[in-house]
């Protein structure tokens, strides 16, 4: 199972709207076949898998990370073929919530005669798919957001100037989380200060850019600005209220631009979640800044922090890694559960998870 986990893995930021799903054929304590799903529309792991294993799938034992599928999609059922190979168990880590195949996969195969063990390493797993998990059982994206600051909590100089707190390392990582998010997002402050690509640039091939998008309200991302450079599509989400001329500015330079109610002034965000949501995208990862960070944590839609720490420190007159959150009290503050502390050269990167309220 850590094996099919491994696999699912390369999945990650290539199969959405479907999950990331890995797959492992056992046979008399020996691996005959091992497989991912590698892009949406195109065959899932297990039957990959049973596909390379062929006879000696009869009586082996199969492993993967969720609960095989029982319904037709773009691809037949992954129970149909797990019964003709004559497969006589399979293992699978964690629970789908799809309603089209909820508890409604295992129970077709124990019907023909296979046997189901369901969880082994379940809470691996639902890490693994924590984003589809989320858009399956709310709609929404699963919002990562990262934040790249000094030691005493600060994202940029108080000239504005960022480049670059973290080192190569930590920037490598944020490389990679690009290219396994459905969507990358940033406030056009950050747009105005970083004039950011918000592409990936990493030494290998296979790497796939993300939807790029954008917050912004009055429309004032400028025509040049890089994130609106050929590459991957650029969604700009402005409010009713923006000026016509700067729209179709924006929309001549490439950018689609989505107009959404307001929010006390700014983009309803939860209203541009749930329209990302509904074209597929399961994974956003929010770069910034401080402002959008803040919005997000008050208006309860982030999944996970990021937060990369490096040795330096830029002082009170620094730009603050999030921006106002309106507390009167400690108790007021939102409170994360600290998951992961590690080093990244010289940086340090922590991994929370925000409490419920409750």
């Amino acid at each position: 199972m850590r094996r099919a986990l491994e696999l699912a893995e390369r999945g990650l930021g290539r199969t959405s709207p479907n999950p990331a799903v890995g797959a492992v054929v056992v046979r008399e304590g020996e691996v005959v076949a091992e497989a991912w799903h590698q892009r949406a529309g195109e065959l899932h792991a297990e039957r990959l898998a049973l596909l390379q294993a062929g006879e000696r799938a009869r009586g082996a034992e199969l492993y993967c990370t969720l609960e095989p599928c029982c319904h037709y999609g773009r691809t037949p059922p992954c129970t149909d073929i797990i019964i003709q190979s004559g497969v006589s168990a399979v293992w699978y880590a964690a629970d789908d919530p799809d309603p089209r195949c909820a508890g409604k996969g295992a129970e077709t195969l124990r019907a023909a005669g296979v046997t189901v063990h369901r969880g082994l390493l379940a809470p691996e797993a639902e890490r693994l798919n924590e984003a589809y998990l989320q858009h399956k059982r709310t709609g929404l994206p699963f919002v990562t957001v990262k934040l790249a600051c000094s030691l005493d909590g600060k994202v940029a100089t108080r000239t504005g100037q960022s480049r670059w707190i973290t080192g190569p390392e930590a920037r490598t990582l944020v490389h990679e989380l690009r290219d396994r998010s459905d969507a990358v997002m940033v406030g056009v402050g950050t747009v105005l200060a970083d004039d950011p690509q918000l592409n990936v640039r990493l030494d290998r091939e296979g790497t796939s850019d993300p939807l790029r998008v954008v917050v912004d309200s009055r429309a004032r991302t400028p025509a040049e600005a890089r994130v609106l450079a050929p590459g991957a599509p650029c969604v700009v989400a402005v409010t009713t209220g923006a000026a016509p001329d700067r729209v179709q500015k924006l929309v001549a330079a490439g950018a689609e631009v989505l107009s959404l109610p307001s929010d006390h002034g700014q983009v309803d965000l939860r209203a541009l979640l749930t329209e990302l949501g509904a074209r597929g995208v399961m994974s956003l990862l929010c770069e910034g800044g401080p402002t959008l960070a803040a919005s997000l944590l008050t208006a309860g839609l982030v999944n996970k922090c990021l937060f990369f720490y490096a040795p330096k420190l830029l002082g009170s007159e620094g730009l603050s890694a999030v921006g106002e959150l309106g507390l009167d009290e400690v108790a007021q503050a939102p409170t994360l559960r600290l998951e992961e502390v590690r080093r990244l050269g010289d940086d340090l990167l922590v991994t929370a998870y925000p409490c419920s309220p409750d």
